[in-house]
Formats: C-alpha cells, sequence, structure tokens
C-alpha cells in the first residue's frame, strides 16, 4: 500500500520536532553552575569604580569644648612703620602753681666801679671809689678789691685811660698776677688800656688791679669826661656747694 507524498512529510517533520524536544530536555545546562557545559565562558573582570558621591549636608555643631592650655609666647616680631600722626587733642585745665623756689638773688655777685683820681703808687691795689653797681657790696671801695662770697665762675674786665706816661697793670687773684696789660702813652694824644679774663673763685678769694713795675709805668687817668673802669660779675655759681 503506498501512502500519498503529503502524509509522509508531515510525518516526519513530526518526528523531527519530537526527537528535537527529547534532545533539549536531556542537554538543558544547569544555571547555577559555573560553566553550562561547553557553553560556558571564563570569568569577567571586575568594573571600575564609580564616581564619588556629592557631599552631604552639613551636621549640626557639637558640644563646646574645653579651654585649651596657653601655649608658648612665640619670638617677638618686627616694629612696624610709623603710623600718621594723630590729631591734636583737646587743651588741658591749666595745672595747679608750684611751689616758690629758692631767689634767685642768692646766686647775685656783680659789681662796676670806676676811678676818681689818678692812680696810687705801683704794687698797691687801684681804689676805683665811683660806684656804678655794687648792690651786694663784694667790692670793697676803701681797699679796691672784690671779695668773693659765692664759689663759681666769675667774668672780670678793665678800660683805663692812658694820659701822660705809659701803662703797664695786671689783674690778681689771691696775690698772683693773673693777666698783663701794656699801652705806652702817644704825645698830645688819650689811649685805652684794657683786658678781661675768666677765673674760677672759691669763697674768701680777692681779686683787684695795680700798676705793675716801676714808677714810671703809672700812666692811668681819669677826669670827667675820661673814665678808667673796673668790672666782674658772677657767671654761674658751684651748686654742689650752695
Amino acid at each position: 500500500m503506498r501512502c500519498p507524498p503529503g502524509f509522509l512529510l508531515c510525518s516526519l517533520l513530526l518526528v523531527a520536532l519530537h526527537c528535537t524536544e527529547v534532545a533539549a530536555q536531556e542537554v538543558q545546562p544547569d544555571p547555577k553552575m559555573p560553566c553550562a557545559n561547553w557553553m560556558g565562558g571564563a570569568p569577567g573582570y571586575p568594573g571600575h569604580n564609580g564616581l564619588p558621591g556629592r557631599d552631604g549636608k552639613d551636621g549640626q555643631d557639637g558640644l563646646k569644648g574645653e579651654k585649651g592650655e596657653k601655649g608658648v609666647q612665640g619670638p617677638k616680631g618686627d616694629q612696624g612703620e610709623m603710623g600718621i600722626p594723630g590729631q591734636d587733642g583737646p587743651r588741658g585745665f591749666p595745672g595747679q602753681p608750684g611751689q616758690k623756689g629758692e631767689s634767685v638773688f642768692v646766686y647775685r655777685s656783680a659789681f662796676s666801679v670806676g676811678l676818681t683820681e689818678r692812680a696810687p703808687p705801683p704794687n698797691v691795689p687801684i681804689r676805683f671809689s665811683k660806684v656804678f653797681y655794687n648792690e651786694q657790696s663784694h667790692y670793697d671801695t676803701s681797699t679796691g678789691k672784690f671779695l668773693c662770697n659765692l664759689p663759681g665762675t666769675y667774668y672780670f674786665a678793665y678800660h683805663l685811660t692812658v694820659y701822660l706816661m705809659d701803662v703797664k697793670v695786671s689783674l690778681y687773684k689771691k696775690d698772683k698776677a693773673v693777666i698783663f696789660t701794656y699801652d705806652q702813652f702817644q704825645k698830645n694824644n688819650v689811649d685805652q688800656a684794657s683786658g678781661s679774663v675768666l677765673l674760677h673763685l672759691s669763697a674768701g678769694d680777692e681779686v683787684w688791679l695795680q700798676v705793675y713795675g716801676e714808677e714810671g709805668k703809672n700812666g692811668v687817668y681819669a677826669d670827667n669826661i675820661n673814665d678808667s673802669t673796673f668790672m666782674g660779675f658772677l657767671l654761674y655759681p658751684d651748686l654742689d656747694v650752695h
């Protein structure tokens, strides 16, 4: 008995499908195994690190900590630049009056005298009896000598009119000539001789002028229009003594 061709083709297809399903059921791989029979591949490499996430929100402030110990003092810094001067402040109130100081008259000593007659003979003090100033009476008109009452530094000067003969005078301190002045008289003329010096005196020291040398050198002169003067005053006292 011969089967039709169509029937035979359909039968073959059904058999093929059945065999395929049976084979598929027999070789189905276990998914839990590292490798599904001959189809399993090699393990993969780890992936790259992901990007950092965004910063989270700030947390709440914690409790205040205890005060720490004082640190070691650091080195002194460099001096800064001078700043701009500030504005003048308001004027202050007047101060209290100070205590009254010692009178300056305690440290005064001065004299200025002139000649009223011809000079005396040589080697004795010239007595200047015309008084211009002698408030402290430290110059004695009777002896022609200045007596130091206040130790210190003094200035002395003399200006003498020269007439009729030559003049040679000296200023003495404690019986010793300190300076000398000489002037040669010119006939029919009136001349001048002068000198000055700074001296330190102690209490009790005496200073005066006198003609020095022989008789022919005594031309010191004075009249109503020509003066011969002698003066001295204290510059500054020895304050460590007073």
